[in-house]
């Protein structure tokens, strides 16, 4: 893969909030993912990351209503009925291993979101959720505990990239327009370099 391809493929893993929900994923393609989290790099090399692999029916309409989705948005609860995500997989903490992941988390979940942008699918990463009630939908035990959820699907949106001004206090909360597209200010390459030390 060359640098524009990689480029663009990072560019189109945008977080999506409505899918196609009556699109299945299959178990098989979340454990496809959960194998490019395998290879990624781990502090300390003691990879404590466990997945819950979610696609039944049942189960999904469980964990949805432990979630948050959308902290800029105060008077959306989430996807409606039918927008919701086909599948989740939530991301836990073996602490056996330690009581701290490192940076292994980020790391996993950007590899396992540019797998599925290649495969078609989309995801939100979520990290405002209730952690008891979601540990006892999951069953997992005191041992595992989730970090982050991870609700993907087909989108059943559009996400569109716009370039913020550069200035300081320019406006960096993504928003939605009445044709449904929700837009993600990005700040430009300039403001992100602090200091060219040639």
């Amino acid at each position: 893969m060359d640098f524009d391809s990689l480029s663009q493929l990072i560019t189109e893993n945008r977080t999506v909030r409505r899918f196609i929900e009556n699109e299945p994923v299959a178990t098989e393609t979340l454990e496809k993912l959960v194998g490019l989290a395998r290879f990624c790099a781990s502090g300390r090399n003691a990879q404590p990351l466990k997945y819950v692999l979610i696609t039944s029916e049942d189960t999904r309409a469980r964990v949805y209503p432990l979630l948050k989705w959308a902290g800029y948005f105060k008077d959306w609860d989430g996807p409606a009925e039918g927008e919701r995500p086909a599948a989740y997989m939530v991301q836990c903490l073996d602490t056996h291993y330690g009581a701290n992941c490192l940076c292994d988390d980020g790391l996993q979940l950007e590899a396992i979101t540019l797998g599925m942008c290649t495969m078609g699918l989309r995801g939100c990463i979520i990290k405002a959720f209730n952690v008891p009630a979601l540990s006892e939908v999951l069953g997992v035990g005191e041992r595992y505990v989730p970090r982050y959820v991870l609700a993907l699907g087909y989108p059943a949106e559009t996400v569109r990239i716009e370039d913020m001004d550069g200035t300081e206090d320019a406006d960096f909360k993504y928003f939605r327009t009445p044709d449904r597209v929700h837009h993600v200010p990005k700040r430009p390459v300039a403001e992100l370099i602090l200091k060219d030390m040639r």
